[in-house]
């Protein structure tokens, strides 16, 4: 498949209109007395995605939630600025990025090379971001088909 059609392909899977519940098929029940946290999170899960800002997607993205949905529209933030400060430091987007669960990154090869581009052209990396960097960087890359 052609890088092209790669991102057609990922771009109609994207699903700005939707939220994760509807993309997942799944309501997750009310979180009763709980955390900020755990209450941010079920209620984000609630948003079309195509609303999500940088500093939501990092934390839904850092909490491993939608990943298949959620990485693809991080990775665009990534493409024109890998190291935006989404809330905490700079490089904390594609911090939560490069934590995702590996096996996130099965299911979107194409992303994944891509990241690892983007991460390899870096002049210089932040130190908060520094250790997982070099950890997804070590990791074997999946290939797609």
């Amino acid at each position: 498949m052609t890088p092209r059609r790669d991102t057609e392909r990922n771009d109609r899977l994207l699903h700005r209109d939707r939220t994760l519940e509807e993309l997942e098929s799944a309501r997750w029940p009310a979180p009763g007395p709980t955390t900020h946290l755990v209450q941010t999170v079920h209620g984000l899960r609630r948003k079309p995605v195509g609303t999500l800002t940088p500093a939501q997607l990092r934390l839904m993205i850092a909490q491993h939630v939608g990943l298949p949905y959620l990485l693809p529209l991080a990775m665009e933030i990534l493409r024109n600025d890998p190291l935006v400060d989404a809330w905490f430091y700079e490089g904390d987007l594609l911090q939560a990025v490069l934590s995702a669960d590996p096996e996130a990154w099965v299911l979107l090869p194409d992303l994944s090379r891509e990241l690892r581009e983007i991460v390899g052209s870096l002049p210089e990396v932040p130190d908060e971001v520094r250790h997982t960097a070099e950890e997804f960087m070590n990791r074997p890359a999946h290939e797609g088909k």
